[in-house]
């Protein structure tokens, strides 16, 4: 009876361990004495045991960490670099007999491409085109671990960490960048300014009257401070009229 119940119990087993459930997200592939046969799931699978064996596959997208690298840009800077990658399997079958570990061959051709492309830029670039290295990184790697059954969706580069002697020096940097952009601005500014006094200039010198009407305007802006005494010089062409009508008075008072 006992023996019976052995070999009950170890059929139970056997059976029991041809049967995998696979979640929606989960394929098998499945080996037969060795040789590839299927890709199976999701759903209940059979699998003959020590016959075929099951090698389970993740299909979610995969989010890794880039360790911090030492990149020396093409200006002579060395800084540390970090990323982030998502990545997901879309051919189980090419992830599991193409490469070995196709987690680890993921992230190795990453570090070594964030350093080749960082490699190549100058800082600057690295600090304000980042979309623009994040999208070079992204095509590199998504075409060479094609061939695994990867896809690579995305790539983020985190920190770019500088030395503390470089930080002052972009510091200083910008700072004469932005004192340059002020003088330019006020050059213009006096440019255009001078521009319009000449033409001011010019339609008060075709207009005598308009040039003594703008003499008083700025005579009664300076009566309108609190100053006690004024002085100002009188032009001479202003008095003219009222001494041509002294002249014409004084004849006719001789009269």
């Amino acid at each position: 009876m006992s023996v019976t119940m052995f070999v009950v119990i170890a059929l139970l087993l056997f059976i029991w361990s041809a049967f995998y459930v696979l979640r929606e997200y989960e394929r098998g592939v499945i080996f037969t004495l060795g040789r590839y046969t299927a890709v199976k799931g999701p759903g209940l699978t059979f699998v003959f045991p020590l016959i075929q064996q099951l090698e389970k596959v993740d299909l979610r997208i995969i989010t890794m960490d880039v360790p911090s690298q030492d990149v020396i840009s093409q200006d002579n800077v060395s800084v540390k670099v970090n990323a982030v990658l998502y990545f997901r399997v879309i051919d189980p079958e090419r992830a599991i007999i193409q490469i070995e570990n196709y987690h680890m061959a993921t992230s190795q051709l990453a570090q070594t491409t964030l350093r080749s492309v960082l490699g190549k830029h100058e800082l600057d670039e690295m600090l304000s085109e980042r979309d623009k290295l994040n999208t070079d990184i992204q095509g590199i790697l998504d075409e060479q671990t094609d061939s695994w059954g990867i896809k690579v969706s995305n790539v983020e580069i985190k920190h770019v960490d500088i030395d503390e002697s470089m930080i002052r020096a972009i510091a200083r940097q910008a700072e004469a960048e932005r004192e340059r952009r002020a003088r330019v601005i006020n050059a213009e500014g006096e440019l255009q300014a001078s521009e319009k006094l000449t033409q001011a200039a010019e339609v008060l010198g075709r207009n005598p009257q308009a040039m003594q009407l703008r003499y008083m305007q700025t005579l009664a802006q300076i009566a309108g401070d609190k100053s006690s005494v004024i002085a100002f010089p009188l032009p001479l062409d202003m008095l003219k009229p009222l001494l041509n009508m002294g002249a014409q008075k004084n004849p006719q008072q001789g009269l």
